[in-house]
C-alpha cells in the first residue's frame, strides 16, 4: 500500500508539472504572436515601398524616413518601456502595445502623404517599443537560464516567420488593392493576439523600489534623436549644414553625458544597470547583435529596389524574390541552435558573420545583367550568416538576465539593435544614394531638363519610370547602371562590417560552451538527474 500511494503521488506531481509546463509554452506562444506582427510589418513595408514612392510622390530621404522614423522611435522609446513594463506589468503594458500598434497600421492605410505616413509610422514605432522587449522577458520570466535557448528560438522563428509572409501578402494586396491595404493586414493579426495575451499570459512585475531615472531617459533617447537625424540628413542637406552638424554633435554630446550619468548611483532606477552591463556575455551579447542588425536592415533596405527598379519585378514578384533572405535567417536560426551546444556561441558567431562577409563580397558583383539567381544565392547567405551571428549575440545576452530586470535588460539589446537598424538604413542608403546620384547625367546632357534630373534622382523606380517617360536613348540602362554601382558600394561596406563582427565576437565574446550543453538537455531529464543526485545522497547518508 505504501508503494502504490508513493507512485500515485508521483503520478499527481508529474500531471501537475506537464500542466505547469504546458502553461508556460501556451503563454510564450501567446507573446510570439506580438512580434509575429512586427514581423510581418518590417518586409510588408520594404515591398510597398517602390508603389508608395510613385503614387505619394516620396523622395529618397522621405523612403529612408518611412523606415527610420519607426526604427527611430522604437529606438527611442524601447528603454522606458522596458522600465515601466518592469515596474507596474508587462502583460498590461504589452496589451497597450498591441492596441497602439493596431492604430498605427489603421492610421499608415489611410495616409494621403508623405508626411502622414512618416507620422503613422512613429505611432507604429511607439507600439513596437513597448511589445520587443517585453516579448523578449518572456523567455526570461517564464524560463529557467538552461531552458532560454529552446525559448529564444521560439520567439525568433516568430519574427523571422512573419518576415517571408510579409512580401508574399504585400504582392498579392498590390496586384489588387492600393499599397494602403498592406498595413491592415496587421490588424486580424493584433486581434488575435489580443486574446490569446488576455487568456494566457500571466501578470509579472519586477523591482519598484526606486525612482525611475526620468533624466537617463531623456539623454538616451535624446541621443538617439539627435544623431539620427543627422546621419539622415546629411546626404540631403549636405554634412556642412548647420542642423546636420548640431543633430551629430549633438548627439554625441548627449551619449557622452548619459554615459557619464548612469555611472553614478543617484538613488534612482538607472536606464542601464552598470552591474549588468558589466556583464561580458550581456554587453558584448548586445553589441554584437547591433552589428548583425546593421549588415541584415542595410540589405533589406537596398534589395527590394534592386528587385523593383533595376530586375523589373512587379510587387507579387518582389515579394517572392525577397524570400532566400528570410528562408536563409530560419537555416541559420535552426542550424545554429543545433550546432550551439557542440561549439557554442563565439565559434559559431564567427562563422556566421564570415558566411555573410562572403554572402556581401559576391553580392556586390551584380550588374544590371546578371538576372535573379545571383540575388538569389547571395540574399540567402546573407541571411543564414548575419542571422546566425544575431542568434548568437541575443542568445549570450539574455542567457544571463535576472528575472527582475527580465523587460529592461531585453529592451537593452533591442536598443542596441534598432540602433544597428537605423544605422544601417541611414549610412548605407546614404551611401547608396550618394553613388547613384554621381552616376546620373547632370541638366543639359542629353536634353535633360533639371525638373527631369531631379526625377531621376529620387530613386531607381522613380528614376526608371522617368527615363521610360523621357525617350532618351540609353537612359534607362544608364539609371541601372547608377544604382547598381550604388548597391555595389554598400554591400563592400556590409562585408567590412560583417568582418568587423568576427573580429568582435572572437576576442570579446565568452565561451558558453557549458552553458549551451545544459540547454540542450531536456527539463524532464535534468530533474531525473537532479532526483538521481539526491538519492545518492540520501544513501551515503
Amino acid at each position: 500500500m505504501t508503494v502504490t500511494i508513493k507512485s500515485m503521488t508521483q503520478s499527481k506531481h508529474t500531471e501537475f508539472h506537464f500542466t505547469q509546463e504546458s502553461r508556460r509554452w501556451a503563454a510564450l506562444a501567446a507573446t510570439a504572436l506580438t512580434v509575429l506582427v512586427i514581423g510581418l510589418d518590417t518586409t510588408i513595408l520594404n515591398v510597398a515601398l517602390p508603389d508608395i514612392a510613385v503614387d505619394l510622390g516620396a523622395s529618397n530621404a522621405q523612403l529612408q524616413w518611412f523606415a527610420d522614423s519607426y526604427l527611430l522611435v522604437l529606438g527611442a522609446v524601447l528603454l522606458p518601456a522596458g522600465l515601466l513594463g518592469d515596474r507596474y506589468g508587462r502583460k498590461r503594458f504589452t496589451v497597450g502595445g498591441l492596441v497602439v500598434f493596431a492604430g498605427g497600421s489603421l492610421w499608415c492605410a489611410l495616409a494621403s502623404s508623405p508626411e502622414s505616413l512618416i507620422g503613422a509610422r512613429t505611432l507604429l514605432g511607439v507600439g513596437a517599443a513597448v511589445l520587443i522587449p517585453l516579448a523578449m522577458s518572456s523567455v526570461v520570466v517564464l524560463f529557467e537560464p538552461h531552458e532560454r535557448t529552446r525559448a529564444i528560438g521560439v520567439i525568433g522563428a516568430a519574427t523571422m516567420l512573419g518576415l517571408p509572409l510579409g512580401p508574399i501578402l504585400a504582392g498579392v494586396l498590390l496586384q489588387h488593392y492600393w499599397w494602403g491595404s498592406v498595413f491592415l493586414v496587421n490588424l486580424p493579426v493584433i486581434a488575435v493576439a489580443l486574446v490569446a495575451v488576455a487568456i494566457l499570459l500571466p501578470e509579472s512585475r519586477g523591482e519598484r523600489g526606486r525612482r525611475l531615472d526620468l533624466v537617463g531617459i531623456v539623454l538616451s533617447s535624446g541621443a538617439l534623436v539627435a544623431a539620427t537625424f543627422g546621419v539622415i540628413e546629411g546626404p540631403e542637406r549636405g554634412w556642412a549644414d548647420p542642423l546636420v552638424v548640431t543633430g551629430l554633435a549633438g548627439g554625441l554630446a548627449l551619449g557622452i553625458v548619459f554615459v557619464w550619468w548612469q555611472r553614478v548611483d543617484r538613488g534612482v532606477e538607472p536606464v542601464v544597470d552598470p552591474a549588468l552591463w558589466g556583464e561580458p556575455a550581456f554587453r558584448w551579447g548586445g553589441v554584437i547583435a547591433a552589428i548583425a542588425s546593421l549588415a541584415f536592415f542595410g540589405a533589406m533596405f537596398v534589395v527590394p529596389q534592386y528587385l523593383r527598379g533595376v530586375l523589373g519585378a512587379d510587387a507579387l514578384g518582389t515579394g517572392l524574390r525577397s524570400i532566400p533572405m528570410v528562408v536563409g535567417l530560419l537555416v541559420g536560426l535552426r542550424t545554429t541552435m543545433a550546432l550551439l551546444p557542440r561549439f557554442g556561441s563565439r565559434t559559431l558567431g564567427v562563422a556566421g558573420f564570415a558566411i555573410g562577409a562572403a554572402a556581401f563580397v559576391l553580392g556586390s558583383r551584380v550588374t544590371v545583367e546578371s538576372g535573379y539567381l545571383l540575388t538569389g544565392v547571395w540574399t540567402f547567405g546573407v541571411g543564414a550568416g548575419v542571422g546566425a551571428a544575431l542568434f548568437c549575440g541575443q542568445n549570450c545576452a539574455l542567457g544571463v538576465l535576472p528575472r527582475a530586470r527580465a523587460a529592461t535588460g531585453s529592451a537593452v539589446i533591442q536598443a542596441l539593435r534598432q540602433v544597428g537598424s537605423v544605422l544601417g538604413i541611414a549610412v548605407l542608403g546614404a551611401l547608396l544614394n550618394a553613388v547613384y546620384r554621381s552616376g546620373l547625367p547632370e541638366a543639359g546632357q542629353g536634353g535633360l531638363s533639371q525638373a527631369q534630373v531631379a526625377a531621376l534622382g529620387q530613386n531607381v523606380t522613380s528614376g526608371v519610370a522617368e527615363a521610360a517617360r523621357s525617350g532618351a536613348t540609353g537612359l534607362e540602362r544608364i539609371v541601372q547602371s547608377a544604382f547598381v554601382g550604388g548597391l555595389s558600394a554598400t554591400l563592400w561596406v556590409s562585408a567590412a562590417v560583417c568582418l568587423a563582427g568576427a573580429l568582435i565576437v572572437w576576442v570579446a565574446l565568452p565561451d558558453d560552451r557549458a552553458t549551451s550543453r545544459s540547454a540542450a538537455v531536456p527539463a524532464g531529464q535534468q530533474d531525473q538527474e537532479a532526483q538521481s543526485a539526491h538519492a545518492l545522497d540520501a544513501t551515503a547518508d
